[in-house]
């Protein structure tokens, strides 16, 4: 019997896929955003006409501005005091707001409360003082206690609780629940299986989320210290309303000097955890 072999022929030509068209959701979506892009920027009067028609505005800031005014005792000096009182506003408003803050995520995180009624309460607490700005609580504050770096300190410790307590209930919520688990069927209550399974786990994510709004909270100590909450940006505001560039920019450049500082003390601490 003869095997005849057969030569293997040209490989067949496959058709390219056909490129799907856009869905009409698709569509009505891209649409939907470019309509509310049109919205926006007639809303908010954005013209980059006018931007370039200011020139001459910008040039004499910046003619006003430069070189900064580098005078120790009047400028320099208080501007490094002031730089420290808004660290401290910064290092108080987060540290002070870490016990209200671990005690509303335990409460509103699915791993660690039970009762929906308690659940859905932790939340609401959460939402609204992250929804209130923190320059909001701090001209609620300066109305009670007046000006100075204590309104700073307790707008920041409220509005951090909110902003806190969500970021951790969330890290509880995605922890590994396995050792949880194993003491719930052992028959450990829920404090204990937060204290003994849930916190162990989730402390590495937890003292980085604290780090990273110690960081968030010394550029709002600044910003809180345009409307009398003390610190560096009361500097700042006082140097635009006399219309001192100069001194302004010194102070920004301290800012500048105190944001790095802060920035890598937190990545070395980082660094020493992750080790």
């Amino acid at each position: 019997m003869t095997v005849t072999s057969q030569e293997p022929g040209p490989p067949r030509r496959t058709a390219p896929p056909r490129r799907s068209r856009p869905s009409p959701i698709a569509l009505g979506i891209a649409g939907l955003i470019v309509a509310l892009h049109v919205v926006a920027w007639n809303a908010t009067g954005f013209s980059p006409a006018a931007l370039v028609a200011g020139w001459e505005g910008i040039a004499d800031f910046f003619d006003e501005a430069l070189p900064p005014d580098l005078s120790w005792a009047d400028v320099v000096k208080p501007s490094i005091d002031a730089a420290v009182v808004t660290l401290g506003i910064g290092l108080l408003g987060t540290t002070f707001s870490v016990p209200f803050a671990l005690v509303l995520a335990l409460l509103a995180a699915r791993a660690t409360t039970r009762g929906s009624i308690t659940y859905q309460a932790a939340r609401s607490v959460l939402s609204f003082l992250r929804a209130v700005p923190d320059v909001v609580f701090a001209l609620v504050f300066v109305t009670a206690v007046g000006l100075g770096p204590f309104a700073g300190v307790l707008a920041l410790v409220f509005h951090n609780t909110g902003v806190m307590g969500k970021l951790w209930a969330e890290a509880m919520e995605e922890s590994d629940l396995g050792t949880r688990d194993a003491l719930r069927v052992a028959g450990a209550t829920r404090t204990q299986q937060a204290v003994h399974a849930v916190l162990p786990t989730t402390l590495p994510q937890l003292v980085g989320l604290l780090l990273y709004r110690f960081d968030v909270n010394v550029r709002s100590s600044l910003v809180l210290g345009l409307v009398g909450a003390g610190g560096i940006g009361f500097l700042i505001n006082q140097s635009i309303k006399l219309f001192r560039f100069d001194e302004m920019v010194t102070h920004l450049l301290v800012v500048l000097a105190l944001v790095i500082v802060v920035d890598q003390l937190s990545a070395l601490i980082r660094r020493r955890l992750g080790a």
